[in-house]
């Protein structure tokens, strides 16, 4: 019923979020979408995307939701009839123009209306609904309570689509022009170089040449730079206002931020089904990504603060660090891809969806696959045997707190 969606910039990231616990994915192919500079799909990837997804259960969307102009529409047609060939689960769409060669061309493809589209009431709901809409992602500027009346006005009739964690974008729903303005790089068309996480400075009008920096403290002040959204606390807030999909941004964040953050939700959302109360440990465990901060957004702008910004720095922290990734077994000990460096004696914590996670231990020894002794892993992606006190499985990660 309900669905944790997961951020696929690239097939690694795609089998990852999967691992993980996602109940589907959102990815691009290499035209269409809003995420150039993300890995993305060819064609034949796009396929392979969605038959691993299917394999194992999980749906896989896929983006055209770029803010299309006329010269856009050439070749359309048949990339969409492909995506229905190869059953896409359902394609995240801001532009009617789309909308409606999608209805004529592939109509078998559910359409999800994109943030980008800002639907922010419920009567802009309804006309997507009226449309054929299947699912409408809305824009992150609502309240839970604004969300809520949507849901009642609408019934089951469309499924409702709410981000609930990663970067928050300064500009309405990522309709931004200061990318394109300043270096030529369309946001709408997937090449946002996220200048407003840059410093500014102010002049005044009869003295140009005199710039003033905005100050804060003696690092400066990122005015337009939010922090990131984080709802995990809350999902029953927004399953209570109708939201059945959790979606988490980050195509260009890394498969780490992948794991890391779907594990959370998926933990949180199958405690929740359960019955059982919040783990609080899961709010330090989103510490472990990178992150610039975290708010609620605009959700309880009615009650409390909004979307604040993070004014001391643009660079995201985190408390942990990749070190490896669990590749396998042989002679009764564990291999792993290195990813960081890290050495005997360092103490590792797993990150798991299984019963293992956040188990730690002191790596006593490591070897590489010619048998020979190894004291720091600095080999970029050497393949090295371990001993763990833990059964750990393909696809678990080995992570270090940052020093």
């Amino acid at each position: 019923m309900y669905e944790i969606l997961s951020p696929a910039g690239n097939m690694e990231k795609l089998k990852t979020a999967i691992y993980f616990g996602a109940d589907a994915v959102y990815f691009s192919g290499k035209s269409f979408g809003l995420r150039a500079s993300a890995g993305n799909f060819s064609l034949e990837e796009i396929k392979m995307a969605v038959d691993y997804a299917h394999e194992h259960n999980v749906r896989a969307y896929v983006t055209v939701n770029i803010v299309a102009h006329n010269r856009d529409f050439e070749g359309l047609r048949e990339y969409l009839e492909y995506l229905e060939k190869v059953k896409v689960d359902g394609i995240i769409v801001s532009d009617i123009g789309i909308m409606t060669f999608v209805k004529k061309y592939a109509s078998r493809l559910d359409i999800h209306v994109s943030t980008q589209a800002n639907v922010t009431n419920k009567y802009t709901a309804k006309f997507y609904a009226d449309m054929g809409a299947k699912r409408i992602v809305l824009a992150r500027e609502m309240t839970l309570s604004e969300i809520k009346e949507i849901h009642e006005y609408l019934g089951d009739e469309v499924e409702l689509e709410a981000f609930v964690h990663g970067a928050m974008c300064i500009s309405y729903s990522g309709r931004c022009l200061l990318s394109n303005f300043l270096t030529g790089r369309d946001g709408n068309k997937g090449e946002c170089v996220q200048a407003c996480r840059w410093k500014y400075a102010i002049s005044e009008i009869n003295r140009p040449n005199q710039k003033l920096p905005i100050m804060e403290d003696e690092r400066g002040t990122y005015i337009l730079n939010s922090r990131d959204l984080n709802m995990i606390e809350h999902i029953k807030d927004l399953i209570d206002a109708g939201v059945t999909s959790f979606k988490i941004e980050g195509r260009m964040k890394t498969s780490y931020y992948v794991a890391t953050v779907t594990n959370a939700y998926k933990r949180t959302l199958l405690d929740f089904e359960a019955g059982k109360p919040f783990d609080k440990s899961l709010l330090e465990e989103l510490n472990k990504a990178s992150n610039r901060g975290y708010t609620t957004g605009f959700y309880y702008k009615d009650k409390k603060e909004v979307v604040s910004e993070r004014l001391d720095s643009s660079a995201p922290s985190q408390t942990y660090e990749y070190m490896a990734s669990v590749i396998g077994y042989k002679n009764g000990k564990t291999v792993i891809e290195q990813r960081n460096s890290f050495k005997v004696g360092d103490t590792l914590e797993v990150l798991s969806p299984g019963k293992s996670f956040n188990k730690t231990f002191t790596l006593d020894s490591m070897q590489n696959e010619k048998g020979e002794e190894v004291i720091v892993a600095k080999i970029v992606q050497e393949k090295l045997l371990i001993n763990s006190p833990y059964t750990l499985c393909v696809g678990d990660i080995l992570r270090k707190k940052c020093e």
